[in-house]
């Protein structure tokens, strides 16, 4: 394996992408929404209590329908602080998910799709490397900056909490042992996830837009996890979070093992 080529590949894409305002925006746009708004927003909505419309209305109803499990981990709080870990701890959870996916389904969108656009994948599938080498290099380009987003995301999301928060609170409450685990374990994995898709789809379309709509589904799994926790059918606790990552590694595992097999230049030079 030639570790010098990889990381050129890596470097030339990144340096692409860095240069791409079509890429960069919603890099920065979604983690800044979900990361820096949602939390500050919910973590302030118990100051609105005495309006006529507050979201701390019918806040004991609904945990009375959740998971018994999460209404243990909500006793002996107050209403303010119920609403504050309910919504920071355990409703953002899978929307934090989103930003690995959405950082490394994007990058990998443009990793053969964009090649293609801006007409220069030829001369990338003439560079002296191997398939497994050149399909690695690619890999590598869109998971590492998801997954640098996704941790430096987590430590801004936590600051955010701590602060906005901390007039309910009255500590540092944030992050949890069930976070911990869902930021090392899980978000690497989702991030595996969304770039694996992508780069298959990618390969096979002829554009940056046509690639990012049809990999769009990979975010169902995220979607889903939401559903699941306002409906009360589950929570997101620590064994929850250990097997939902490893599923998703092993689906990951599946997926490279898939696109290392079927990755082929000779293939994409006849589309080009």
């Amino acid at each position: 394996m030639n570790e010098r080529a990889i990381k050129a590949i890596v470097r030339k894409d990144l340096k692409v992408v860095a240069r791409s305002r079509g890429v960069i925006l919603p890099l920065v746009l979604v983690p800044t929404i979900m990361l820096i708004a949602l939390p500050a927003l919910a973590a302030l909505a118990p100051a609105a209590a005495d309006l006529p419309i507050t979201p701390l209305a019918g806040l004991d109803s609904f945990i009375a329908n959740m998971p018994p499990g999460l209404q243990a981990e909500l006793a002996g709080l107050d209403e303010a602080q119920r609403w504050v870990v309910l919504a920071l701890v355990y409703f953002l959870a899978p929307m934090y998910l989103i930003i690995p996916l959405m950082v490394a389904s994007v990058i990998a969108a443009d990793s053969f799709a964009g090649e293609k656009e801006r007409k220069t994948l030829e001369a990338l599938l003439y560079t002296p490397t191997t398939d497994g080498e050149l399909f690695l290099g690619k890999v590598l380009s869109a998971w590492l900056p998801a997954v640098g987003v996704a941790w430096g995301g987590f430590v801004l999301y936590g600051l955010v909490a701590n602060l906005a928060a901390w007039p309910v609170m009255e500590r540092i409450f944030f992050p949890t042992t069930m976070w911990l685990v869902l930021v090392i374990w899980v978000a690497p994995a989702v991030a595996g996830l969304g770039l694996g898709t992508m780069v298959l789809v990618s390969v096979r379309v002829q554009g940056f837009q046509e690639a990012y709509q049809l990999g769009g589904a990979v975010v169902l799994p995220i979607l889903l996890l939401v559903i699941g926790q306002a409906m009360g059918v589950m929570y997101l606790n620590v064994g929850f979070v250990l097997l939902l990552g490893l599923v998703l590694w092993g689906v990951d595992a599946l997926l490279l093992w898939f696109g290392t097999r079927t990755f082929r230049r000779s293939k994409l030079t006849a589309r080009i």
